[in-house]
């Protein structure tokens, strides 16, 4: 019986599953790194943004459901944690929440991204530490790639916007090029691509 997928030429759909930090925040979102996303891969590839502003991993849990059934993505990247820091939630908790959202997302076979966030060191080093260890524990126990710090590189004393927290649109190339130093190895190779 023939398959009725479509063939393996076909273009990868990306859905970027996050906060405030991929939202655009304050900033023109024409400048934010989705968008800048957006341009660097063309017409080859999807990229759906359905980040929100504030989300945790709760909400993102809550509503990932939907946003699989409506787009099929094959890649999945996951960009929450940063609000449950914020707000001195159990990392434990937080782990629980992207477990299932990672297995959720495997389950509809698209390939998951995890892009890692920091708490501020006034936040304790236990917490900080414990916060940290979440994304590396998922990405250990999922097989799955990381991206350790998504501000890796971006000058935080000269790059945030006046409330400390959110990246500037300077900033959002930096963004953009940790992503893809992930991402790229995921993409499928382009029907023009050669050998």
């Amino acid at each position: 019986m023939l398959s009725l997928t479509p063939g393996s030429a076909r273009a990868d759909t990306i859905v970027v599953m996050g906060d405030s930090l991929s939202a655009a925040y304050g900033i023109d979102p024409q400048a934010g790194w989705v968008n800048l996303l957006k341009n660097r891969l063309g017409d080859e590839h999807e990229v759906v943004n359905a980040s929100i502003s504030g989300e945790t991993t709760s909400g993102g849990s809550a509503r990932l459901p939907e946003v699989l059934g409506q787009y099929h993505p094959d890649i999945v990247l996951l960009e929450l944690g940063g609000n449950d820091g914020l707000r001195g939630l159990s990392p434990q908790q937080m782990q629980v929440n992207l477990s299932k959202m990672i297995e959720r997302s495997q389950k509809e076979d698209a390939r998951v991204l995890l892009l890692g966030i920091e708490v501020p060191p006034n936040y304790g080093p236990a917490y900080t530490d414990a916060f940290r260890d979440v994304f590396t524990q998922l990405a250990r126990d999922y097989e799955v790639p990381l991206l350790p710090f998504l501000l890796e590189g971006v000058d935080l004393d000269t790059m945030l916007q006046d409330d400390g927290i959110h990246p500037t649109a300077e900033a959002q190339p930096i963004i953009l090029d940790n992503v893809w130093s992930k991402l790229e190895p995921m993409l499928a190779p382009s029907a023009v691509a050669e050998g």
